[in-house]
C-alpha cells in the first residue's frame, strides 16, 4: 500500500464500495494503522468537476472516470481498505495537491 493508490472503500452506510485514493505522507502509509484519504463516486462522472473536485480517469487505472472529491479528508483505518484499483498519475496528483489547497483555502 503506498500513497496515490486508489482502492476501495465501503462505508458501513453505503451499498457499494467507491474509490479511495490515499493521500497520506509515504512514512505514514508505510509505518502508521490509518491513513488519509479522499473519496471519489461509485458512478461515471456525467458533469463538469466543481471547483473542489478532480475527475480521474483510465489513465489512473480506472475503468471508469469518477467525480474525487478534494474538500472532505477522511482518516480510516488501512484495514478497511480492499481491492486496488489503480494509482494517480503524477499530472494528476498535481491537480488534487491543487484542488485540495483551494477547497481547505490554504492558496
Amino acid at each position: 500500500m503506498k500513497a496515490w493508490e486508489i482502492y476501495s472503500y465501503r462505508h458501513p452506510d453505503w451499498p457499494e464500495p467507491h474509490p479511495a485514493v490515499i493521500v497520506s505522507h509515504p512514512e505514514r502509509v508505510a509505518l502508521k494503522p490509518e491513513v488519509t484519504i479522499l473519496l471519489c463516486s461509485s458512478q461515471v462522472a456525467t458533469r463538469p468537476a466543481k471547483p473542489h473536485e478532480v475527475i480521474l480517469d483510465r489513465s489512473d487505472g480506472l475503468a471508469w472516470s469518477p467525480l474525487c472529491k478534494c474538500d472532505l479528508l477522511y482518516t480510516i483505518p488501512k484495514t478497511d481498505l480492499s481491492a486496488q484499483r489503480g494509482t494517480v498519475t503524477a499530472e494528476r496528483r498535481r491537480q488534487i495537491v491543487a484542488t485540495i489547497n483551494r477547497a481547505m483555502g490554504w492558496v
